[in-house]
Parts: C-alpha cells; structure tokens; sequence
C-alpha cells in the first residue's frame, strides 16, 4: 500500500518570491466520506484520480493511491462529483531537501492560505520555511473533502 505522510501548516508569512513553479487545480469528490475519498482533479492540463483512505491518529500518516487520467475524463467525471469544487493555485517552495507545496485558495474558501511537505517517515526532520504559521497536521477542517463541505469563509473564526 502506498502511505501518504505529510504535515500541514497555516501559512503566516510571504511565499510567492521563493517559488521555483506554479499551477492552477481545480478539483472535486465524487465520494467524500468519512475515511475514505475519491478526487478528480485538473491540475494545469492534466487529470488525476485519487483514492485516499482514514488519517492515523496524528493526522500525518494515509493510504494514497493517484493514478492520471487523461483531460477528457477528468472533466467527464467532474460531472459526478459532489456539490462544492475546489479552486486553488499550488506554488512549490523549496526547503532543504523538502518542497513545500503552497495551495491559495479561491472562491469559497478566499483568505486561506496553507503549506504541505511530504515526508518519507513520520519521524523525518525537514527545514521549516519562515513563512509557516500555526501546524494544522490532523485537523480535518483543513482537507480539501472538508473545505468542499464546509468552505473557509463560513468558518466562525473568520467572522
């Protein structure tokens, strides 16, 4: 099985002039049950399909399977997902030897702003960029499936 392990952090400081490259996704969740997802995703020109299953206890650690698909397909099972798309730009930010992936979002959840690096164990050590905020590592109002549901601008704490 192949394990995603990664942390994620709120983003609290200037990021844009240290990245090396930059893409557009837009996504959705044709099943985004407790513990288990399917995504579609068009990132740039290409199409994926990701199955994720349930976080260990800490939040870091997942099964992951993506596999890409071709844009005509992306954008055919788009037409099944849930209501609710997520819209976000991805900068990549290099850290020692990690990337940090930033994702700015737009339309619902504007004015949320998070990084995530992926780690080969969760016990591997990486460079923490200046610009991270506050570790959200584990809570699941910051997935993507969760963001679809309950977008960021409807949050209490942003009122």
């Amino acid at each position: 099985m192949a394990q995603e392990i990664e942390r994620k952090f709120l983003v609290a400081g200037e990021y844009k002039s240290q990245a090396f490259a930059q893409s557009r996704i837009k996504q959705g969740y044709i099943c985004s049950a407790h513990g288990r997802t399917v995504r579609v995703r068009i990132r740039d020109n290409q199409g994926f399909l990701t199955i994720k299953g349930a976080s260990d206890a800490s939040g870091i650690s997942r099964y992951e399977w993506e596999k890409e698909i071709s844009l005509p397909e992306a954008e055919e099972l788009m037409k099944l997902c849930e209501p609710g798309m997520i819209d976000k730009t991805r900068y990549l930010v290099r850290s020692g030897a990690h990337i940090f992936e930033v994702d700015e979002f737009y339309g619902e959840n504007e004015g949320l702003v998070v990084a995530e690096v992926e780690l080969g164990t969760i016990e591997e050590s990486y460079v923490k960029p200046i610009f991270l905020g506050e570790e959200v590592t584990g809570d699941s109002r910051y997935y993507n499936s969760h963001l679809m549901k309950k977008p960021y601008k409807n949050w209490e704490l942003n009122k």
